[in-house]
């Protein structure tokens, strides 16, 4: 965000391999982010969809292991996306001061594809799944209170629509950071008077990862926990790592 606010009011004062490589990182994250959006949703899907074999196909190993594939996947594309402005910074800059990431129309259309499109199919499809599952058992529970008057176990299920409908609060939010980025530009692009509005898309469009853990920590107690025994350095007393921040049996979703 500061170095967005020096791009907007003033001239870039860094070297132009400061730029390309903040513009490099930013895409990375921002490449990152989706990529464990799209892992949270399949564990989601795992969790409701095949409870019993949960804790078999998730597990410590395959969950850092799909982490280091997501960044490391990100990493590579915004390394071929990005090869030209590496290799020479200077390349598609016009007057000192500017800094921009120059892709052209093939490399636009590979970051819609692969970094909106694609993990938003996939996002929407395992939630659609999750959601139906999730009314089923829902009504499969509460017609079985009616018979036997056992509510724990309509209790829950209604965990579980929660963190369905938390995965549906992500996707809107992740639709309204996404689409100014790939709808405006196009429309602004023959406008001068309105290449301003850029700027604000871009604010936009990183917000995304900003109001993501703030999701999570409105919806999930584990989760403020978890921030908590961080900030206030908990986490280097012996024995953390054995702390529990679950505390109850319905915190797992």
């Amino acid at each position: 965000m500061p170095l967005m606010i020096i791009m907007s009011t003033a001239c870039w004062f860094f070297s132009p391999m400061a730029c390309v490589l903040w513009n490099y990182l930013t895409f990375i994250c921002q490449s990152a982010s989706v990529g464990n959006m799209v892992l949270i949703s399949a564990d989601r899907f795992l969790a409701i969809c095949y409870p019993l074999h949960y804790t078999v196909k998730v597990t410590v190993t395959k969950t850092q292991l799909c982490v280091c594939v997501c960044w490391s996947a990100s990493v590579i594309f915004c390394t071929m996306f990005l090869k030209d402005n590496l290799a020479d910074p200077e390349l598609f800059l016009t007057c000192i001061g500017e800094c921009f990431s120059h892709f052209g129309v093939i490399g636009g259309i590979l970051d819609f594809s692969i970094n909106f499109f694609l993990p938003l199919s996939i996002i929407v499809t395992l939630n659609m799944r999750v959601f139906v599952v999730v009314v089923y058992q829902v009504r499969a529970m509460r017609s079985l209170n009616k018979r036997v008057q056992l509510s724990a176990p309509f209790r829950a299920k209604k965990s579980e629509l929660k963190a369905a409908n938390t995965l549906g609060v992500l996707i809107l939010v992740f639709l309204l950071c996404f689409c100014p980025f790939y709808i405006v530009p196009p429309l602004v692009r023959e406008h001068e008077n309105l290449r301003s509005v850029m700027d604000y898309v871009y604010y936009v469009y990183n917000l995304n990862s900003c109001v993501n853990p703030l999701i999570y920590a409105a919806f999930y107690p584990w989760f403020r926990r978890a921030i908590k025994h961080i900030v206030t350095l908990h986490i280097f007393q012996p024995g953390s790592c054995d702390t529990d921040i679950l505390k109850t049996k319905r915190a797992h979703i």
